[in-house]
C-alpha cells in the first residue's frame, strides 16, 4: 500500500513556535542586479592552533579531483558547453521581491506571508518536485546508544531511522559524534555523503553501511574508510557534534532507481513513473534530511536549533534544497553546487539546464518539468538567486574551486549577489561587495563565500573555513 503523500513543509510561525528561528546578526546596503540586464563580467578544547591544523590535515579529500582539475569537456550529451564570458550574454533575473501578481516586497511580512511560499511552489513545481511529509509508521531504532571513542573525547550515537512500517528497507543509518563531558547541548553539522557511514569515517565500531550503490544500478561492497574521509576530531574539539548519512540509503543515484529507494513507497499499485511535478532523487535526498532532523530533535544532546547541513556537487544541490523547505536547519554550507543549486541558470557558462536534464544524465535527479526548460532557460520563473533567498535570513556558505569551470564559480557568486536584498530585507548580511574576492579569501558573513585554488570538490583548508563560519554563527566566535 502508498504512503500517504503530506506535505511536511514548515512555515516561519510553526518554527518560531517549535522554538528554532535562528536569526544572524548585521544589515548591510546592497543593490541587487534583479531585474536589470546582467552582463557577463571578466566540553572538548583543544590547547594550542598547531594541534588543530594537524588534525584538519587530517581531513583528506572528499573529491578525489578537488586539487587538481582536468581539462573541462567541450561537449557533454552532445551538447556544446562555453567556458567564454565574453559568449556568455546578458540576461533578465527574475526579482524575488515582487510577488507573482507584480506587487513589489517592501516588508519583511509580506516576503514571510506571501512572496518565500510563491517561490517555493516555484521551484517545487518547476524544478525538485513535491515531496510528501512525515512517513507514518517512522521509527527511530537505537543501533549504538553511547559508545567513547576518538581516544576517549568523543561519543557515538548509531540511529536506524525505519522510513515505513516494518524493519526493511527503507531506512538511513545515522552515524552521530557529540563531545564526551557536555554541559550543555551542542550544535551539529549534519554531512550527507556519497558513502555509506563505515566508508566515511574512520571508526572500526560503525554497523551497518556494508553495501552501496553503484552508479549502474548494483548493490557493491562498501569499501572501509580511508582517502576521502571525513574527519570529525576539529568539530568536536571546538564542541560542535558531527552526523553523517549516506545518501543512498534514501534513494539511489541512478535513472532507473524509483522503485528501489523512498520514492517507491509512495506509489500506486502498477505507478512505474511520477508526475511531471512531483519529486526527483535530489527532493528526495533533501527529504530523507528532514527525517534526519526529525531524529536530532529527540536527540538528548543534540541543540535542535542549530544544526548545519553540508553536502558537495549534486549534494550541495541537495542541502539547498532541504534548508530551502524545511526550516528547522540552521545553517547551509553547499559546495560546488553548481546548475541546479547556486550557480544561475540563465547564465550560458558550464554545465546548463539542458546538460544536466539531458536523457543520458541526471534528468532522474529533478522534476520532469526542469527538463522543459532546457532549450529556454529564459523562462524559468525563478533561478538560483531565488533558491539561496529562502534560505534566509539563516547563513549560508558557498564553497567552489576557481577551475571548477563545469559548476561555473562566478555563476554561484553572481547569484548571492542578487539574493542579497532578500537578506538585508530580513535584517540579515549579504556578500557587501559584487567583486569576486581573490581566491582563498573567504566572507563569512550570513550569506558567504569562499573559492579554494583547484577544482571541484572539498580539499583540507575548505573545512578550515567551514569551521570558522560554524563558530562564527553558532557560537559567536569571531574568525
Amino acid at each position: 500500500m502508498a504512503l500517504p503523500f503530506v506535505s511536511d513543509r514548515m512555515n516561519r510561525m510553526e518554527r518560531m513556535t517549535n522554538g528554532t528561528n535562528t536569526n544572524s546578526k548585521g544589515t548591510a546596503v546592497g543593490v541587487g542586479a534583479v531585474g536589470h540586464p546582467v552582463h557577463p563580467v571578466h566540553p572538548v578544547r583543544t590547547k594550542r592552533t598547531s594541534i588543530l591544523s594537524l588534525l584538519f590535515a587530517l581531513v583528506i579529500l572528499s573529491s578525489s579531483a578537488a586539487g587538481a582539475q582536468n581539462a573541462p569537456p567541450s561537449v557533454v550529451a552532445g551538447i556544446p558547453v562555453n567556458y567564454d564570458e565574453a559568449k556568455v550574454g546578458t540576461y533578465t533575473l527574475p526579482d524575488p521581491l515582487v510577488l507573482n501578481d507584480g506587487t513589489r516586497v517592501r516588508d519583511a511580512m509580506t516576503w514571510w506571508v506571501r512572496r518565500r511560499d510563491e517561490v517555493l511552489r516555484l521551484f517545487e513545481t518547476n524544478q525538485f518536485g513535491r515531496a510528501p511529509g512525515r512517513p507514518p509508521g517512522m521509527r527511530f531504532e537505537l543501533l549504538d546508544s553511547a559508545t567513547t571513542t576518538f581516544d576517549g573525547y568523543a561519543t557515538r550515537r548509531q540511529v536506524r531511522i525505519h522510513l515505513a512500517p516494518g524493519n526493511e528497507r527503507p531506512f538511513v543509518d545515522v552515524l552521530l559524534y557529540v563531545p564526551r563531558g557536555l554541559r550543555a547541548r551542542v550544535p551539529v553539522l549534519l554531512n550527507v555523503s556519497f558513502s555509506p557511514n563505515r566508508s566515511t569515517v574512520v571508526d572500526s565500531g560503525i554497523v551497518g553501511g556494508d553495501s552501496s550503490w553503484a552508479r549502474d544500478g548494483k548493490r557493491v561492497a562498501a569499501p572501509p574508510a580511508g582517502r576521502g574521509a571525513l574527519n570529525p576530531r576539529p568539530f568536536l574539539a571546538q564542541g560542535i557534534g558531527v552526523a553523517t548519512v549516506y545518501y543512498g540509503d534514501i534513494d539511489p543515484d541512478f535513472a532507473g532507481g524509483l522503485p528501489y529507494g523512498v520514492r517507491a513507497a509512495y506509489l500506486k499499485p502498477g505507478q512505474t513513473t511520477v508526475a511531471p511535478d512531483a519529486w526527483g532523487a535530489i527532493a528526495a535526498w533533501a527529504w530523507g534530511l528532514s527525517r534526519v532532523m526529525d531524529y536530532l530533535e529527540t536527540d538528548p544532546d543534540v541543540d535542535a536549533r542549530k544544526v548545519a547541513l553540508v553536502g558537495v556537487s549534486r549534494l550541495g544541490k541537495t542541502v539547498l534544497w532541504a534548508a530551502a523547505r524545511d526550516e528547522r536547519f540552521a545553517l547551509v554550507i553547499a559546495s560546488c553546487s553548481g546548475e541546479g543549486g547556486a550557480a544561475l541558470s540563465r547564465r550560458d557558462y558550464g554545465e546548463t539546464v539542458a546538460h544536466i536534464t539531458h536523457p543520458t544524465r541526471y534528468g532522474y535527479q529533478f522534476a520532469g518539468n526542469y527538463a522543459t526548460y532546457a532549450s529556454r532557460v529564459d523562462s524559468l520563473p525563478m533561478d538560483a538567486h531565488m533558491l539561496l533567498a529562502l534560505v534566509a535570513p539563516r547563513p549560508v556558505l558557498l564553497q567552489t574551486g576557481d577551475t571548477d569551470f563545469w559548476s561555473d564559480p562566478r555563476g554561484e557568486f553572481l547569484a548571492a549577489v542578487a539574493a542579497e536584498p532578500v537578506f538585508n530585507l530580513l535584517g540579515a548580511r549579504g556578500l557587501d561587495t559584487k567583486e569576486m574576492p581573490p581566491v582563498g579569501t573567504a566572507i563569512l558573513h550570513t550569506l558567504g563565500w569562499y573559492e579554494h585554488a583547484g577544482g571541484h570538490g572539498t580539499i583540507p583548508s575548505d573545512w578550515d573555513v567551514f569551521l570558522r563560519f560554524l563558530r562564527l554563527h553558532f557560537q559567536g566566535v569571531a574568525p
